[in-house]
């Protein structure tokens, strides 16, 4: 496979490189040429394609508009006019009419709008797929947010799930390479979780308490007297979304602080807590300034769906990054095979990095990035990971293997990012052996991974290497914790306690080392050793 694909890659390159210098020397209209003329049309066919599906969902909702969405933010497995349409189905799902959210609200809670709340406003805030989200006002007068699951998506959701696997596995049937047949699995196990709304307001007070260490995390408050399974009723917080950077620059919120942050907590909740919220896409991450203590908060709502990792899985996970990061190809390849993605570990590198095989094979720490550069990849239609994941075996020329040192702290170039477009969309089928192969907790995490990605190049924030460093620090204290869990001995865990201090030192004098070094005190510093040079 590997061969065929390399050979259909030069060839491309080759017609690619002859139409380049036959339209040089001819000058002719690019609209002339067929690969153009065929390109257009099956774009066109793309989208008119994914505007029905997406029609399809919203004419079922419940469910299909669930998996829509899961759909939507797949960019490494569709192309760009499936996702960029589907997408729209975290902001525009379908709403349930008043007379139905009264009904839910009538038989959960046995009481008419009036006896509960002063006021409750028709128009909701938001609409997603299993419930729409309305402001009310209490006797009391505090202003609450109610969410209320649409009335038949219990009843409905698991006819659909049935239905979805029967279409997947005619699709399967017709094309064996892409086997999706992971979704079907997960929305069995999830859908049931997601529909419980006392679940979910168990996992927000769980979440609270966690990070209650991190005063820029905002989770509100569960009112339970108003809650059942189809209805949960929480504190009203205000905010622009996590992705809105004209909403930041209004408030004079700084994006940078907001991605460093974001990455604090996701760190947080997957290498040391094992306790992972898994739909942060920019409805369910808001920002404010808060107005009591003018500082940043990042809130986070949403807490229907959460992965929670086995132990095992967990510290294979924190081991591969700690890899990735040292640049120990060795250990990159050993702790990928613990995960299950045998012989496709490249693949599976580049899925987690957004970088490409060449880059992380090389030790990435020697290819710097520019904000500019970072801008430029925001302003792409197609969301980087999606184009990174399809490079892993033409670069096997990579250079050796033996750097050392954070080598994911720099971001990809202008020269990779030109490499991955080049091999992109070859891979498709590798990709999709690679999501049956690894465990199903790793599928929550990729999406969850490549939603965070898609805010931070949003944000122009992918050249810092703070959320690195963060993620870094998370590794080796819960490496830590795990070590000193296994052992009795008083001298053993005073030696890892020591080692785990040591450890966190070295990387905050690193961190320390680039904040000079990008400040205007180390370009000067650079400036001058060069001309002394």
């Amino acid at each position: 496979m590997a061969g065929h694909l390399l050979k259909i890659s030069s060839l491309a390159t080759a017609v690619f490189a002859t139409s380049g210098f036959y339209i040089y020397g001819r000058q002719l209209d690019l609209n002339d040429l067929s690969v153009i003329r065929f390109g257009r049309a099956a774009a066109t066919v793309h989208l008119r394609s994914a505007e029905r599906l997406r029609d399809l969902c919203c004419a079922n909702r419940g469910t299909f508009i669930k998996v829509g969405q899961h759909l939507g933010a797949l960019d490494y497995l569709l192309p760009e006019e499936y996702t960029s349409t589907l997408k729209v189905l975290h902001s525009r799902a379908p709403q349930s009419s008043m007379e139905e959210i009264q009904q839910v609200i009538r038989e959960d809670l046995g009481k008419e709008l009036s006896e509960l709340f002063v006021t409750f406003e028709e128009k909701p805030q938001g609409a997603a797929s299993l419930a729409q989200v309305h402001k009310a006002v209490l006797h009391d007068g505090r202003t609450v947010a109610i969410k209320v699951q649409h009335p038949k998506v219990q009843r409905q959701s698991s006819k659909d799930i049935v239905v979805m696997e029967v279409l997947l596995r005619v699709v399967h049937w017709l094309f064996p390479d892409f086997a999706f047949m992971w979704l079907v699995e997960e929305a069995k196990k999830n859908m049931p979780l997601e529909l419980d709304f006392l679940n979910e307001g168990q996992n927000a007070e769980r979440m609270a308490n966690m990070l209650a260490h991190f005063p820029f995390l905002k989770v509100p408050m569960i009112h339970w007297d108003l809650s059942t399974k189809r209805i949960l009723t929480m504190e009203f917080v205000e905010g622009g979304q996590v992705n809105e950077r004209d909403y930041m620059k209004k408030h004079g919120i700084n994006v940078n602080e907001i991605s460093e942050n974001l990455g604090k907590m996701y760190s947080e909740m997957i290498f040391v807590h094992g306790f992972v919220h898994c739909d942060p896409h920019p409805g369910n991450v808001l920002v404010r300034k808060c107005t009591q203590s003018n500082k940043t908060e990042i809130i986070l709502l949403d807490h229907g769906l959460y992965q929670v990792l086995q132990p095992e899985f967990r510290l294979d996970y924190c081991q591969l990054w700690q890899a990735l990061i040292n640049g120990d190809m060795s250990a990159v390849k050993r702790y990928s095979l613990r995960l299950g993605a045998g012989d496709l570990y490249p693949l599976f590198a580049c899925v987690l990095t957004a970088r490409s095989w060449t880059a992380i094979n090389a030790g990435i720490s020697s290819v710097p990035v520019t904000h500019s550069e970072t801008a430029h990849l925001a302003s792409t239609p197609s969301t980087p990971l999606r184009l990174l994941l399809c490079s892993l075996l033409i670069c096997t020329s990579a250079r050796s293997a033996g750097s050392s040192g954070y080598g994911l702290l720099a971001l990809s170039s202008a020269a990779e990012d030109v490499e991955i477009r080049t091999n992109a969309a070859l891979y498709l089928p590798q990709i999709s052996e690679l999501l049956n192969r690894v465990p199903r907790q790793m599928l929550l995490l990729l999406k969850t991974n490549d939603l965070l990605r898609g805010i931070e190049t949003t944000l122009q924030t992918r050249a810092s290497s703070s959320s690195f460093i963060n993620m870094s620090r998370c590794c080796i204290r819960a490496m830590a914790r795990h070590k000193i869990s296994k052992t009795q001995s008083r001298r053993r865990r005073l030696q890892i306690t020591l080692a785990e201090s040591l450890s966190l030192w070295r990387l905050t004098m690193y961190e320390l080392f680039l904040r000079v070094k990008g400040s205007t005190l180390g370009n000067w510093l650079t400036a001058l050793l060069a001309f002394l040079a």
